[in-house]
């Protein structure tokens, strides 16, 4: 279970505070207007946004280092490396070194071929779509087998298609690994399809998730002004 207990995070005139808590192999949307908060706060349970107040998973609190806590985190931009090619840039996720034993490197291969990438790891990112970019950023997070997995908007830059294609991979993924999901989205629709949960974040606080239909079908004042 991961469990934010009063949590504050304050940015200049920026503030924003959580409480609540958030069942093991959930799926949850964080939805809200722009600028609200929604990144901040996965960046606060990555470890990259200082905050008061304690986050825990399984009733420990994380480290203190964002590379020890048990979180992978997908960006808008995949941060891939273009030098790199796409079985390097998913090998990262094992050793920033990339040097791999024969077990490691069959990982690699297999969470690749995972993503719909079998026979593309030796091909650069200027030499992928962006959809098959996008893939090698999640074969990347996979391949950690951490138990929380952070979406930020990754594939907002997709076409629909594309779009739902991957939000399926993600979730047959997550149902496969148990992994809990807090994935960021301006589309209600992302919710919908994949999330049985819902955050809004809106007015200076990350609300408890709630089950995202009944959410939706009848929104609170906050997220109904949102929607438009």
């Amino acid at each position: 279970m991961l469990r934010l207990e009063n949590m504050k995070i304050t940015q200049g005139a920026f503030h924003l505070r959580a409480d609540f808590e958030v069942s093991q192999g959930a799926r949850v949307a964080v939805i809200g207007p722009s600028g609200a908060g929604k990144s901040t706060l996965l960046g606060a349970i990555a470890g990259f946004v200082p905050h008061a107040g304690r986050i825990t998973w399984r009733g420990d609190p994380l480290a203190k280092d964002p590379g020890a806590r048990p979180v992978s985190i997908l960006f808008q931009d995949n941060n891939l490396f273009p030098h790199l090619s796409a079985a390097e840039n998913v090998a990262l996720g094992l050793k920033p070194s990339l040097r791999l034993s024969a077990p490691e490197r069959a990982r690699v291969h297999d969470a690749l071929a995972r993503v719909g990438l079998d026979g593309m790891g030796n091909r650069r990112p200027a030499e992928l779509s962006g959809g098959q970019q996008s893939r090698v950023a999640l074969a990347r997070t996979l391949i950690r087998a951490r138990p929380l997995l952070l979406l930020d908007e990754p594939f907002a830059a997709l076409g629909p298609a594309l779009k739902a294609e991957m939000l399926a991979l993600v979730a047959e993924i997550v149902a496969e690994t148990g992994a809990t999901l807090l994935m960021v989205s301006h589309d209600v629709a992302d919710a919908r399809a994949i999330c049985d949960e819902t955050s809004l974040v809106a007015g200076g606080v990350a609300h408890a998730p709630q089950p995202t239909g009944a959410l939706l079908d009848d929104p609170p004042p906050e997220l109904r002004a949102y929607l438009g």
